[in-house]
């Protein structure tokens, strides 16, 4: 950065602290995240892992992963919609949640019903042990949340819902693409 006259922006008190055990193997010391240190997408995919590392920990006994435990959710409270709803509303692409369901049916979780007025659409719904996992899957994300709203207390979970919503709407209209969805 020397070299092209621009000089990094300081560290702001509130920005993303140094991950633990990163240290330089060549000299010894911390490393230098550079401006990755100050980036907003940066803290944002840091937070998001340890997040769904924490998740992970916790719903290891049920073997579900968040993306799972999304498309069970969405079809829990809207049995009947179609894999290509969910994809859309999840922003998952079709071929991966295809895979997903495959993984969800071979456990008994969920079932695909033909579509009557469309042979080539399947409508989802869970299957009574999918209900009967997604009661226990519930009571866990409860208590991971109530973790992380202990972290930043009511007040600050609501201020970062309002903000995370403003930043998904801002971002979503510069991309053109509606908010919330994603390439994944």
């Amino acid at each position: 950065m020397a070299e092209s006259g621009m000089s990094a922006p300081t560290r702001p008190a509130n920005a993303m602290r140094t991950p633990a055990g990163a240290e330089s193997p060549s000299v010894g010391g911390t490393i230098d995240y550079g401006r990755l240190s100050d980036s907003l997408g940066y803290a944002l995919r840091r937070v998001q892992l340890a997040i769904f590392n924490s998740f992970i920990r916790a719903f290891a006994a049920a073997d579900i992963r968040p993306a799972q435990y999304a498309v069970l959710t969405v079809i829990a409270r809207n049995p009947g919609l179609k894999q290509s709803q969910i994809s859309a509303a999840l922003g998952i692409h079709r071929t991966n949640l295809v895979a997903m369901l495959d993984a969800l049916e071979q456990r008994g979780l969920a079932r695909r019903e033909p579509v009557p007025a469309d042979r080539r659409s399947y409508a989802l719904r869970l299957t009574a042990k999918g209900k009967a996992l997604m009661s226990e899957l519930d009571a866990i994300q409860a208590a991971e949340e109530a973790r992380v709203v202990t972290a930043l207390g009511e007040g600050g979970r609501d201020q970062l819902f309002a903000l995370l919503s403003r930043l998904d709407a801002a971002l979503a209209a510069d991309a053109g693409a509606p908010a919330g969805e994603s390439e994944e």
